[in-house]
């Protein structure tokens, strides 16, 4: 999928997102409904963030929105336009890609230096917290785990504890850091792995909640393992 098709499919996903619910609530009026058309905006900059656009530039962005929005005449088509937001795009985010991974760098370097840490080839800086008694797995086997993942800036991206729901799944399916790190785990024990963005999500990373280039921290309990 093109930059531009999947810019589209964020900001519609964004959209529905924050509109799924009012068919199980009651519909807002007044300043709730304010509050609600306000928040669609603030899922849609979510979007937005990672072309980070001045505000002589999200001057225009909100003009289309308007125009589009509205039914009025649009002053381009979005069409002939794809290249120009691919590239636009690809260069926003190989800007933002570069300042993140230096700071992640850093973000890296002190987590090499704390008491316990061990910095494998890869660059993944792996830190027992409790030493496990069961088995490790191997490449292919299928673990069951509770994690919590971080950005550099302590910023929650996703996490099995928050949900309370430990997951399932193979150790050739997940980022390089899983599949090595796991591997240094024993059933029972839990552990801190700082990922570098090359044995990550890369300079892409996974937007929105992932930018590029980032270093992603990640506490890791293992609970079983079933031999592939």
């Amino acid at each position: 999928m093109h930059h531009f098709d999947r810019f589209l499919a964020a900001l519609v996903a964004a959209f529905l997102l924050a509109t799924a619910g009012e068919t199980r609530a009651q519909v807002p009026t007044g300043a709730e409904k304010d509050n609600t058309l306000y928040a669609i905006g603030t899922l849609m900059a979510r979007q937005l963030k990672p072309l980070a656009v001045t505000e002589e530039e999200l001057a225009q962005v909100v003009r289309g929105i308007q125009d589009a929005a509205l039914g009025k005449e649009l002053a381009v088509d979005a069409n002939d336009y794809r290249p120009q937001i691919n590239a636009l795009t690809e260069s926003r985010n190989q800007v933002l890609a570069q300042r993140e991974a230096a700071e992640s760098a850093k973000f890296v370097a002190a987590a090499a230096a704390e008491e316990g840490a061990i910095t494998t080839d890869s660059g993944l800086v792996f830190r027992e917290i409790v030493a496990g008694t069961g088995a490790s797995p191997g490449p292919e086997d299928t673990v069951e785990v509770h994690y919590h993942g971080t950005l550099r800036d302590g910023t929650v991206f996703d996490s099995s504890v928050d949900d309370d729901k430990k997951v399932r799944f193979p150790l050739d399916r997940v980022i390089k850091c899983w599949t090595e790190g796991l591997q240094r785990m024993k059933v029972g024990g839990k552990a801190r792995l700082v990922c570098p963005a090359a044995i990550a999500y890369g300079d892409r990373g996974a937007p929105p909640a992932i930018p590029g280039g980032a270093a992603l921290s990640f506490e890791v309990e293992l609970f079983t393992v079933e031999p592939k």
